[in-house]
């Protein structure tokens, strides 16, 4: 996708900025509660957990913090039921929206989301409305900085990926999720360091937007970001890099 720009790539340009807000931290305790409670508190059995853990340290999350997420993910600080909630819906240009959610009031999000979708020329469907769009993956996510990509290549295939991407300073090597953890391993035998290891929403296929719809699209998902129960959010436009 040289040239062009989708939503995995934007996000992971506005990343720094999104941590040093503070806002992630929320975001990433819930994220670090709901895998404690499907899971149990032991990241050694809960590979949920693990990545979760990964991930919020990511984001430079105090210690602290994630161990006060994790009890209460494990009941033992007492906190309000959390379940996850997908909406689904049509973004501006036509493209597919998935948000996922983590609420301890379904019918507040869902008014929420909703007035999202309303406020910026988008429409929200019912659920499996778009969600064939987009497949379940693994994705580990390795710096590109001094890392030889026919390398890389080699031996993510060969330890099983099914796909090696350069996402501008990251590659992303795209996994089954099944053989995430063993691609994981493989791969940090032969000395590639990983960053960030997850089990995501990747398209299909992209619908290409103009720099208008682009822009508009762009500020729906900003928005759908900043809502406290929002934990993530995908698409599949593709839009020109500027």
């Amino acid at each position: 996708m040289s040239g062009h720009s989708h939503w995995s790539s934007i996000r992971h340009k506005k990343g720094a900025a999104d941590a040093k807000k503070g806002k992630e931290f929320s975001k990433m305790a819930r994220l670090l509660m709901i895998a404690t409670r499907d899971g149990g508190s032991d990241p050694k059995t809960n590979v949920k957990l693990q990545y979760a853990i990964e991930k919020a340290r990511s984001v430079n999350m105090p210690n602290d913090n994630i161990e006060r997420a994790i009890k209460k993910g494990a009941g033992e600080l007492g906190t309000a039921k959390m379940e996850t909630v997908v909406y689904e819906g049509y973004g501006p240009g036509g493209a597919a929206v998935m948000v996922e959610t983590l609420t301890d009031n379904r019918n507040r999000t869902a008014s929420e989301i909703r007035k999202i979708f309303e406020l910026n020329n988008s429409k929200l469907g019912e659920a499996n409305s778009v969600n064939w769009f987009f497949e379940r993956k693994g994705v580990i996510h390795i710096p590109a900085e001094s890392v030889n990509e026919d390398l890389l290549l080699g031996e993510a295939l060969d330890s099983g990926a099914e796909d090696v991407r350069l996402e501008d300073d990251v590659f992303e090597v795209i996994t089954d999720p099944k053989d995430t953890e063993k691609v994981k391993d493989t791969l940090k035998q032969k000395g590639f360091n990983y960053k960030i290891v997850e089990i995501t929403f990747i398209p299909k296929t992209y619908i290409t937007l103009n720099k208008t719809e682009g822009g508009k699209i762009i500020k729906l998902m900003e928005i759908l970001e900043d809502n406290d129960d929002v934990q993530n959010v995908y698409s599949n436009f593709d839009i020109p890099e500027e």
